[in-house]
Parts: structure tokens; C-alpha cells; sequence
């Protein structure tokens, strides 16, 4: 796509930055006690449709889909490259259930995603019949691993790291190859903050570190094995780590309060990609415009869900997300 081309798509974002939510919105939609009140604020915005009625999960998916929609339109073939890696946690997690699926034979209703280059019936198919070559190249390898491995111990822990370390390893090498700053960050930004998160659990749980280092994915701006000795010596250790990287704001949070931590983990990724939001000759603000959304759309589930179960206002303000705008 041309510089004069993105200059039109950029345009067309920038008009619909203006109706995502700001501080000041999320403000307003906290300031309403009820549950309901909340669901006809989110609808007199304009979220959902017709079809959703007052259903917040409904609404929830239709904002996703309305914001797909416009990007794959606005980036067209040209730039498959960059749908696809934006898509590859949902892709990936659509392997992830139809092994568990095809293995065990349950079935729960709609577990996966279509937003990506396999859908969810094109995946159980592929899974069932063993097609492996009919997935990814970035794919093949860690499917075949996790589908043995799934279909001989019933580990459902193991064959999601398998699958979930090879996930993180498709983002960053996209982001290696990636001419775009945006996806560049977005790698190592994703990359970085599984690692440290991965830590952070595995240190809780009193993991392995074969496990520790099995899960983590290398990158440039984390030592895998400076982070994943760390977790086995414990949560000081690891903010002492962290305390001497880019990611020190992680060791604060995590003193702060698990809540906390996990909305660090989010900001971070909002905090590498802002930049790109005022480059007009390149994808960098459709890229981020989508990761916004996806915050915004998180944060207005967390909202909701702490409304519905009546938390107070301050276990809500703990983990609510930075947002874009």
C-alpha cells in the first residue's frame, strides 16, 4: 500500500479515534450503580447493533467485529501480513481448543474465534484429521507437539505452553521482519510481557525451571535467563530483575497488588504503540487504532463485570486500563 494510500486509511481512522472512549468517558460510565444503566450508556454511544439488544456479551463481540471490519478494509491484500499477526493470539487459540476438543471429545459451545486465518471449523477439521500441513509453516511443528503430547498425558497445561511459547515466537518474528515501527513494538512489547507475566505465575506455582524456560520466548529486551532464575528464587527477585530493564514499572505493580500488575501488563502494550499514533504515512495508526479498541473493549468488560457482581468503585479504578485517547 503507498504512503497516499495509508495517508486515506489514516485519515479514516483519525475520525473514528473520535468516538473512542477517553478517561473522562470511562469516568462517566463508573459513575452509574447499576448494571443495566451501564449496558444503555454503552448502547446510547452506539455500541452494538440491532441485533444485540441489551446482551453485553453480544454487544462486546459486535465492537470487536465492527473494528475488524473497517481495518481488513482499509489495509486490504497489500498488508495481509499485518492482520495476520495482530490475529495470531486468536488464531493460535483456536488450535489450542480444537486439540482439546478433537482429544477429549467435549464440546463447549463457541470457543473460537473467526477473526483470524483459520476459523474455528477449518481448525477442528485440520486437528481431526491430523492435517498439519494444511496450517502455517509457523504452525506445523508445535501443533503436531501439543496434539501428542495433549493426546498422551491429558496435561492441558503443557500443550498450552507449547502452543502459546510458538505463538509468541510467530509475533516476533513477524515483528523482526516487520518494516513498520508499530509492529516492531508490538512484538517485543507482547513478547516481553508474556515473559514476565509467565514469571510471575510460575513463581506462584512453584514451577520447574525446565517449565519456566519451556513457556518463556526470547527477545531483545528481557533476559530469558536472567527472568526465569529469578521466578525460582522468588517475587523479590523478580522485581530486582525487572527494577534494572525498560519494564521497571512492572516491579512496582507487582508490589502494588496482583490488580494492579495485570493492568500494568496492558498499559505497557498501550504505552509502546502511541507513538505510531501520529505517523499518517504508515499502518502504525490503523495497528494501534486496533489495539485500542481491543483495550477499550477489555476495559468496558471489566467494568461490567465488576458492576454486575457490585464491587466498589476503587477495586474498579485498580484495574482499569490506560486509555488511548
Amino acid at each position: 500500500m503507498s504512503d497516499t494510500k495509508y495517508a486515506y486509511a489514516v485519515a479514516r481512522i483519525r475520525a473514528m479515534e473520535l468516538s473512542l472512549f477517553s478517561s473522562s468517558t470511562l469516568d462517566q460510565l463508573m459513575a452509574l450503580k447499576t448494571y443495566e444503566s451501564c449496558l444503555q450508556f454503552l448502547t446510547e454511544k452506539g455500541w452494538g447493533d440491532q441485533d444485540t439488544g441489551m446482551d453485553a456479551e453480544a454487544i462486546l463481540t459486535r465492537e470487536k467485529e465492527k473494528t475488524w471490519n473497517v481495518v481488513r478494509d482499509l489495509l486490504k491484500k497489500e498488508d495481509a501480513g499485518i492482520i495476520n499477526v495482530l490475529s495470531y493470539e486468536n488464531l493460535f487459540h483456536n488450535l489450542k481448543a480444537a486439540i482439546k476438543e478433537t482429544v477429549t471429545s467435549d464440546h463447549h459451545g463457541n470457543i473460537y474465534f473467526d477473526n483470524c486465518a483459520i476459523g474455528g471449523k477449518e481448525m477442528a477439521r485440520i486437528v481431526a484429521e491430523r492435517d498439519w500441513q494444511a496450517l502455517p509453516a509457523n504452525m506445523r511443528a508445535a501443533a503436531e507437539e501439543a496434539y501428542e503430547t495433549f493426546l498422551h498425558t491429558r496435561d492441558g497445561q503443557l500443550c498450552d505452553i507449547i502452543v502459546d511459547r510458538a505463538a509468541l515466537e510467530a509475533i516476533y518474528a513477524e515483528g523482526e521482519k516487520a518494516a513498520d515501527p508499530v509492529i516492531r513494538a508490538y512484538a517485543e512489547s507482547t513478547v516481553a510481557v508474556a515473559d514476565i507475566k509467565i514469571a510471575v505465575r510460575s513463581q506462584k506455582t512453584a514451577k520447574s525451571l525446565e517449565f519456566i524456560k519451556r513457556a518463556m520466548a526470547p527477545c531483545a529486551s528481557l533476559s530469558v535467563e536472567r527472568l526465569s532464575s529469578a521466578a525460582l528464587s522468588g517475587m523479590d527477585a523478580i522485581c530486582e530483575y525487572l527494577e534494572g530493564t525498560a519494564y521497571a514499572g512492572g516491579a512496582e505493580a507487582l508490589r502494588e497488588s496482583p490488580s494492579a500488575f495485570e493492568r500494568w501488563c496492558d498499559n505497557q502494550l498501550m504505552e509502546a504503540i502511541k507513538p505510531q499514533k501520529y505517523n499518517p504515512f504508515s499502518a502504525g495508526p490503523l495497528v494501534a487504532y486496533v489495539l485500542a479498541r481491543e483495550n477499550e473493549i477489555k476495559t468496558v468488560r471489566i467494568i461490567l463485570t465488576a458492576r454486575l457482581n457490585e464491587l466498589p468503585e476503587e477495586q474498579i479504578r485498580e484495574r482499569i486500563r490506560e486509555m488511548y485517547v
